[in-house]
């Protein structure tokens, strides 16, 4: 089993067919698929890479991931995604967590990447020009190698590596195998009826599971077209459904706010035969609000990335506002309280999940790895209930996780930064309700005695040293955090103290 047995499967049976339009270039599965084995061969060879070794690809949404993912796959080695916005601390803690014997990145992403990681036996850089003891991309897989066959693997061996946020605020490896990607690319195909035909439209991250896996690998595996772009920018996206005919369209619920907003673009959707979304709630007036405007329904899912991505899906049959659906093939979703126990429909609890999507386990983590996986079944945090029909709803998330247009931020690791700054005594960071972005990162902050400061320039601090959507968009100074007598700060009180400031359904744009 590899999960790249299926661009191998489509370059035999669609040849000749568009896997890739990027930027007017159109790649087709022959070539792609020509352009994985070169690459792999030469990886290799150059850097004696084999089963199981860990290969950092730190690329933004072009063509060069795609064939450097299936490269390290066919070879057996282990894909870790880096988002392309972490800086250049959070780019070391990464690769040295994950250990990393190989980096892939992009030319411009040079400035991130810090100059000594132990585990490191090579950097591969995607550009023009690289920097001397540095290997160009464009050398590496344009050059001849011995080619090498392809690596057949157990369905439980290490495939992929995404990075999600720890309870410490630091961010723990989800080790994915062949065998979930395998099993939740045929189930995501199955469900959103994806065939050669469609055309799919992606400027969703692909270092992000919902790209990697719920796009581009179902993709390949059904032998459709990836439609990719670098980023969501409305005109780009119109435009390129109109020119390049696109029929599947996937997007975050903040994308659909910005899209309700927009007028006169209904007769670009006209090639769009389906909506989706996932990774964050979808608000039911939005759900709404586009059915009536496009005459179509924007089906949801519901998962993390511990679960590869995709858990649930409202519906094959019979689409339920407001719901995530039913668990999707061969999985199984209940909901238990504190002591694990199934609770009767209609009931609160938190969402457990079991299946072949469930991952094999945080990298390195067994501590964190045995508190969310018991007798097979992964608990995700989240709270939600279960209706009489089998139905799921999201009700609220038992962390305090924030999540910005789909991205995780962990209040912790944005405090620790609010507290490098000079005039910063204590903070702390929740999630504020906006229009667009779903949640946005606020911070209440108390400062030391004499020292003053501006919320600008405290954002700015924070953009300087995190990625930018981990920042806070809204500062607040303050004479006191809310603690408990154990000193313990109450983010609860400041959540409820904001949403005490707001009228119901208002948010800050």
């Amino acid at each position: 089993m590899n999960i790249f047995d299926s661009l191998r499967r489509a370059s035999i049976h669609f040849p000749g067919k568009e896997a890739i339009v990027f930027k007017g270039a159109r790649i087709s599965y022959a070539d792609l698929y020509a352009q994985v084995c070169r690459l792999s061969a030469a990886l290799a060879e150059r850097f004696k890479l084999s089963k199981g070794d860990r290969v950092a690809l730190f690329l933004p949404n072009v063509p060069e991931f795609v064939v450097s993912y299936y490269a390290v796959e066919r070879a057996g080695a282990i894909a870790v995604s880096l988002n392309v916005m972490l800086k250049r601390d959070e780019v070391d803690f990464v690769l040295n967590d994950a250990e990393a014997k190989l980096l892939i990145t992009a030319a411009p992403l040079l400035e991130q990447v810090p100059e000594t990681v132990p585990s490191l036996k090579g950097i591969v850089a995607v550009g023009p020009t690289v920097p001397p003891g540095v290997t160009s991309y464009r050398d590496l897989s344009s050059g001849s190698a011995a080619q090498i066959p392809a690596a057949n693997l157990d369905r439980n061996d290490g495939a992929a590596i995404l990075y999600t946020s720890g309870t410490t605020g630091k961010p723990k490896g989800v080790l994915l195998t062949h065998g979930n990607l395998v099993s939740n690319v045929y189930a995501t195909c199955h469900h959103t009826r994806m065939d050669p035909h469609d055309r799919l439209i992606c400027y969703l991250p692909l270092f992000h599971c919902f790209g990697q896996n719920f796009i581009m690998n179902a993709c390949m595996t059904a032998g459709a077209t990836l439609i990719l772009h670098e980023r969501f920018v409305i005109d780009e996206l119109l435009e390129s459904i109109r020119s390049n005919r696109a029929s599947m369209f996937f997007g975050v619920p903040a994308v659909y706010v910005r899209l309700l907003g927009v007028s006169g673009i209904d007769e670009s959707f006209q090639p769009v035969r389906y909506y989706f979304s996932a990774a964050a709630p979808m608000p039911t007036e939005v759900a709404r609000a586009w059915r009536e405007r496009f005459r179509q329904p924007i089906y949801e899912g519901y998962g993390l990335t511990e679960t590869s991505p995709f858990a649930s899906y409202n519906h094959d049959f019979t689409y339920r506002l407001g719901s995530v659906g039913t668990p999707i093939e061969n999985v199984e979703m209940k909901i238990v309280d504190e002591q694990g126990n199934e609770l009767p429909p209609q009931t609160p609890g938190e969402i457990a999940i079991k299946g072949p999507n469930v991952m094999k386990g945080y990298y390195n983590r067994p501590d964190e790895t045995r508190e969310v996986l018991r007798h097979d079944w992964f608990l995700t945090g989240d709270i939600g209930m279960m209706d009489e029909d089998g139905y799921f709803y999201l009700v609220d998330r038992a962390k305090d996780m924030i999540n910005v247009s789909g991205f995780k931020v962990w209040p912790r690791e944005v405090e620790e930064i609010l507290l490098q700054h000079p005039a910063v005594s204590e903070a702390a960071v929740i999630g504020v309700g906006d229009a667009v972005s779903g949640e946005a990162v606020k911070a209440f902050i108390v400062l030391r005695p004499q020292a003053c400061a501006r919320e600008q320039d405290v954002i700015a601090f924070c953009r300087s040293r995190i990625a930018v959507y981990k920042a806070p968009r809204y500062v607040e100074f303050i004479d006191a955090l809310p603690k408990n007598p154990a000193g313990k700060i109450l983010r609860r009180e400041l959540r409820a103290r904001e949403a005490a400031k707001r009228s119901p359904g208002e948010s800050r744009g």
